[in-house]
This record gives C-alpha cells, structure tokens and sequence, in this order.
C-alpha cells in the first residue's frame, strides 16, 4: 500500500514549490525567479476603438458567490464610463476546474482576456505564457509601490509586473459565540493562545452516545486555510524556519521543533479529538451550519457568512500566539492580462482600462464591504472604520506580521501536505516519517524548478 501511495503522490506532483516570499506589512516582496520562456509581449501602442465601435472583452473567476457579485457591480460601473467597452463575466467554473479550463483555452486564442488567478500560481502561468507585463506606462512602479499593499510586490517578476489585486487577506481564528456559551466559556474571550485553543476546543466538543461528532470543537482543515497555519504559523511560532533564506531548501523536518509543529497540527485531531475536517459537509460548511466552535479562515469568509449563513453569532480574533510569537499567512487573488488579448491592440486596450478601474481604491472599498477581503490599495485600507472594524480588525491586525509563501504552484505544495496528513489520520501512518515524506518531496520538485531556471 505504501509503494502505491508512494507512486501515487509522485505522479500527481509536477514542477511546483518556490522560494518562500515573507512580506511584512512595511517590506517590499523581492521578484520571482525568472520564467523558463518568455511569453508573448504585449503590443508596443494600443489602438483605441473606432468611433461607435465596441471592443467585447471577457474576465473569468472561478464560481464563488460574493466575489461573483463584487465583480458584477464593478463591470456595472465600468461599462457606464466605458460605454464602447463590454465585458463578458465568466464566472461559472469551478474552481477545481478553473486552472484547466485557462490551460485549455489560452494557448488557442480563446477565453479571457482578463483573468484572476491566485498569486502563487503566477509564475507557472508566466512560463506557461499566459500572462503578458503590464504596460509600465500606466502601471508604473512608483504608483505600485506608494499606492499597494507590499504584498503586491509579489506580481514582479525580473523587473516586470504581471499581475494586480483588488484586495489581500489574512488568516485568523473564527469562532462561534454561542457554542463557546453552551461549553461555559465566555463568547467575548476567545483563545488568544495556543493552550488556550486545546482547551476551549476540547470543552466545545459534543460527542453522541454513538461516539460520532455532535458539535466539533476545532477540525483542522488541510484542504482549506489550515496548511498555510502549519506552514507559516506553527512552525515559526515552533522555531523552525519555513525554507531556506535562499527559497532552496525545505526546512519543515530540519530541527526538533519543526516535528513539534507538525504533531501540534496533527494533535486535534489524533489525540484531542475534537473534530474532523470531512464531516458536516467538510470545510467550511461545517462552521457555517454551526458544527464547529471555531474554524481558521480568511477574510474573504466573512462575505460568504453575510451571504449564506447571515444569522451565525460569530467573532473573529487573531490567531493564537504561541512562546510569544504571533504570526498568519498573508495572501491574495490577482488579476492578469493574458496573451489573447494582447494579439489585439483595441482589446489590449480596452484590458488595461478594466484592469485599471477593478484595482482603484473605490474598487478594493466595494470588494472589501461585498466580500469581506481588504483593500489591496492603502488609502482604502487605512480607513479608521476598517481598524476598528469588530470582524476585520482582527486581519487587519495580522499585516504587520503576516508571511506570504511564494509558489510556483500553490496546489502541489498543498497536496504534499494532506497526502501526509491523510497519512497519519486515516490509516495510522508514522508522523514522523510522513513528514519527511513530504519534506522529500516538495524538496524535489524545488530541485527540478532550481535546475531548470
């Protein structure tokens, strides 16, 4: 079984993993490595659109509600001044779906021409060819610098920008006030340390006279959020070091407290027992349906919650700190320009435009009050009514001191991560030795990434 399981996992990994990319809120990203081949490059002057001519240009995002009504509103507005441009939204994939689905319809001349794309897949995109730079004449990189987030740095890559956000996001603790209420804890004390999680989580737990999971105290999620708060929170808060500096080596097993973090991630669900990430419709419609006392999440939840699940009495807080170090996963999705578009100087332009109104501060003010996500932009972000936000702050409060991985190949990465994970729950697999499977083998693919670059 284990051969197979290890072939398996070798088969499904491909070039991914990159260099780790830790961005306070203060610091500037350095670039990414550069790509293998260079893509096609955008037309050297955009032709404006004949008088009465419309220009059809289409953006697709993968199928997520609020994000899907954030983006209508904007294509709205941006039509009323653009009267000669028309988008067309394609919103309709799935996101296990959507990579695919730009894998197939680039390269032939089809599909968007504005697309968002998670910020650590940009690079395989790039030597895949399907973005093109960003004309540096509108996006210049003084504006990009004195106007963005930091995190935003991440979209150059040897010296040209790729992609832009509209917003950012961080991870923090959300936690359900009325079953910490019926476990006896105070709804307004939340854990604000990592003991003090295994403790309210373990008294949120109701099991059934079968055994089975009445109310879930914490279900670690690696298919969600939960393994960036291995990868960027507990070990660090362990006092192991992610990567190397130099983004070559894989550091998640290189010392005693790199193993620690791994069998605290483990630890709620092997020995804890208070919760498991696949029940109640996994994640996160476990903490939406009121399941789960408290859940790890982005920003961008609290749309869905507004959306879906309005009546849930919830908060939200910093993630636990551990020996004195707080620390979260800073990341965001980003738009780029892609190759189809630049085949056509009129659509090229009429991209830049769009590409310019959904990355304005009015923009990431909308995104944010539609989605839950922060402004990617500071003058939005640095709102007094965002601060003091009772939801948001707790983000907000995580940028100063938020790491953002960057990947070649976000998904790759993720999976070394469950495959381990799923290991050591499901069929009783040595933790130890699961962790250094996945160290092998996402240090192989950063060998096979380094020896081609």
């Amino acid at each position: 079984m284990r051969t197979k399981r290890t072939a398996e996992r070798k088969s499904s990994l491909v070039i991914g993993l990159l260099v780790i990319l830790s961005l306070l809120l203060g610091a500037c990203a350095a670039p990414a490595a550069a790509p293998a081949e260079q893509p096609a490059e955008a037309p050297a002057e955009a032709a404006a659109p004949a008088a009465g001519e419309t220009v059809e240009i289409e953006y697709w995002q993968y199928n997520f509600d609020v994000r899907i009504d954030a983006m209508n509103q904007l294509i709205e507005q941006f039509e009323a001044e653009n009267p000669n441009i028309k988008v067309i939204h394609n919103s309709d994939v799935p996101y296990d779906d959507f990579r695919n689905k730009i894998a197939a319809s680039v390269p032939a001349g089809v599909g968007p021409d504005v697309a968002t794309l998670f910020y650590g897949w940009q690079s395989a995109w790039i030597d895949a060819g399907y973005l093109v730079p960003l004309p540096e004449d509108v996006f210049a990189p003084d504006m990009v610098a004195d106007q963005f987030s930091p995190l935003a740095q991440a979209g150059y890559v040897e010296g040209e920008l790729y992609s832009l956000p509209t917003a950012v996001r961080t991870l923090a603790l959300f936690y359900n006030k009325d079953l910490m209420e019926a476990a006896g804890l105070d709804p307004e004390s939340p854990p604000t340390t990592l003991q003090e999680l295994e403790e309210q989580a373990v008294a949120c737990t109701v099991l059934n006279d079968d055994g089975t999971y009445e109310i879930m105290g914490f279900p670690v999620s690696p298919t969600g959020q939960a393994h960036h708060w291995f990868r960027e929170v507990l070990l660090r808060q362990f006092g192991q070091q992610p990567y190397s500096d130099d983004g070559t080596q894989v550091l998640w097993n290189a010392s005693d407290g790199g193993y620690a973090a791994w069998n605290e991630f483990l630890k709620f669900e092997t020995e804890l027992k208070t919760g498991d990430w696949r029940l109640f419709d996994e994640d996160p419609n476990f903490f939406l349906n009121g399941h789960a006392c408290f859940h790890i999440d982005g920003s961008f939840r609290l749309g869905t919650i507004a959306s879906s699940a309005p009546d849930l009495n919830f908060g939200v807080t910093e993630l636990p700190e551990h020996n004195g170090i707080k620390s979260t996963f800073g990341s965001y999705w980003t738009h780029g320009i892609t190759k189809k578009a630049a085949e056509d100087p009129a659509r090229f332009d009429a991209a830049v435009k769009f590409l310019q109104f959904i990355t304005t501060p009015d923009a990431g003010r909308l995104w944010v009050d539609v989605t839950g996500e922060l402004p990617a932009q500071l003058e939005a972000a640095n709102d007094p009514a965002l601060l003091e936000d009772p939801e948001l702050g707790a983000f907000i409060a995580g940028l100063p001191y938020a790491h953002a991985t960057f990947f070649v190949d976000e998904s790759k990465d993720r999976q070394a991560i469950l495959d381990a994970y799923d290991a050591v729950t499901l069929t009783g697999a040595d933790p130890a030795a699961e962790l250094d499977f996945a160290v092998e083998t996402v240090q192989e693919l950063l060998d096979e990434f380094w020896a081609s670059h």
